[in-house]
């Protein structure tokens, strides 16, 4: 890398799951729009023909109106070529296919279970995260092997799990996991302190909060804006819409009217910082997912397999579009803090913001080493987890137990033991209704059903 005043030059970055038809779009969006950077970044994708397809797309943003910066995009057929010399490494990956998944979200519908997303706890995410985690595995020995001393930033999920297998597999990685979960909450704060004290906050990050958890069931337990306690205004905020009126997003797939978030909020006294549809699914299923029906009662809704098989099929017919020139490359501020958090990590600039990291005391009342998400100072090289304090008594036996299934379906994973990932996934709060015959029969369908990626659990 080469510094110039304010500015970093001959930066490289390896992606892999380099062929993702979305994420990876953002980030190619973000580092044309980011002055301060340039260089490389070379993509690996196990579908080395997805990888090609991007990079077609991402050089096409070095013309693109509104670029103020230039990297060149390289598919690799290794992942060896990708990671060797990167500076950063971003993992972003499907763990197998949407069958895969629509077995981890429907099935356990036959047993009365439903799963509004179904990729990071629930019988679902458990599934998905017994895959995974060797995948990790992989990864993480490819860093060591080629690029140690990288600094690299986990979007897939199930996340916690995710970050986990890096650190267990190579305990001198330098990695965290992004999820943005927490800055639709931040938001959400910014309507509150506008209905309540009628002050329009510029962006979610004007409102400060004390943000800790694990991953997709984070909880916020103090909020300031300016001289203004955010919780008071988020008290009557929450009363004035228990009636479902802040209905949000796509009705059709994603509607929230964050009724989960306010009856949570109700019952504990801290602010949910997730959606409703992942905070769900970390409750006793009785509470939110007794039932599609209810569900729709309490405003949110449980997202189908077969929409995202379809999307997958417009955001395929849309990388041809781009690549081939039927519709412009545009660039757009995509939300994420992926490329700030590097031009951070570079020494052009603080942040605090929220990230997963293991546990190593910033919340004292968890176990060391699970990995939990907590606001962290990024600095050059550096990045520092803010002491959060202890998970509030109210909440706490609901995290808790969260953390104890990661424990167990990590070493669960490790071990390839399908008896020891069984005991979590009977213990997990979705399944608890089911008599044990029955968990067993629905692990076990669930688990011949995604067998052609857990070979390395038979031998």
């Amino acid at each position: 890398m080469k510094y110039t005043k304010n500015k970093v030059e001959d930066v490289k970055i390896a992606y892999i799951g380099g062929g993702s038809r979305g994420w990876a779009w953002n980030f190619m969006s973000d580092l044309a729009t980011t002055e301060q950077l340039s260089g490389t970044v070379d993509l690996y994708d196990i579908d080395y023909e997805a990888a090609v397809h991007n990079e077609i797309i991402g050089n096409k943003y070095n013309e693109v109106e509104g670029a103020v910066s230039r990297w060149e995009y390289h598919a690799r057929k290794t992942i060896g070529e990708a990671l060797t010399g990167a500076n950063f490494v971003i993992i972003s990956i499907l763990p197998g296919t949407f069958d895969e998944m629509e077995s981890d979200v429907h099935l356990p519908e036959k047993y009365g279970i439903y799963q509004s997303v179904g990729d990071t706890t629930g019988p679902g995410g458990i599934v998905r995260a017994l895959r995974t985690i060797p995948m990790m595995e992989v990864i993480a020995r490819a860093i060591e092997q080629y690029c140690p001393n990288a600094w690299v930033i986990n979007y897939t999920n199930p996340m916690a799990l995710c970050v986990r297998a890096l650190y267990d597999t190579f305990p001198g990685i330098k990695a965290f996991g992004c999820c943005h979960e927490v800055f639709g909450v931040q938001r959400l704060l910014t309507q509150a302190v506008e209905e309540v004290y009628g002050i329009k906050a510029d962006t979610r990050r004007a409102v400060k909060t004390d943000v800790l958890g694990v991953n997709h069931f984070t909880w916020i337990t103090g909020a300031h804006y300016q001289e203004y306690d955010v919780f008071d205004a988020y008290a009557k905020f929450a009363e004035n819409h228990m009636d479902g009126s802040l209905i949000e997003g796509n009705r059709e797939i994603f509607p929230s009217a964050h009724l989960v978030k306010f009856d949570l909020f109700r019952r504990y006294g801290v602010i949910a910082a997730a959606g409703d549809r992942h905070l769900s699914e970390f409750c006793p299923g009785k509470w939110y997912l007794e039932s599609p029906e209810g569900v729709k009662n309490w405003g949110f809704s449980l997202t189908p397999v077969s929409w995202r098989k379809d999307d997958l099929k417009k955001r395929l017919e849309r990388s041809r579009k781009l690549r081939e020139g039927e519709e412009a490359v545009a660039i757009h501020q995509s939300g994420e803090e992926g490329v700030t958090q590097i031009c951070a990590l570079l020494g052009l600039g603080d942040l605090t913001t929220n990230v997963n990291l293991p546990n190593r005391g910033q919340i004292p009342n968890l176990p060391l080493g699970v990995i939990v998400e907590t606001n962290a100072t990024f600095t050059h090289d550096n990045i520092k987890p803010v002491q959060a304090g202890n998970i509030p008594e109210g909440v706490y036996a609901l995290v808790a137990r969260i953390a104890d299934e990661q424990n167990n379906v990590a070493r669960a994973a490790q071990e390839r033991d399908l008896d020891r990932a069984f005991l979590a996934f009977a213990n997990n709060p979705l399944v608890t209704s089911l008599n044990l015959a029955d968990a067993k029969a629905l692990f076990d369908q669930m688990i011949e059903n995604t067998k052609a990626y857990l070979g390395e659990y038979f031998k």
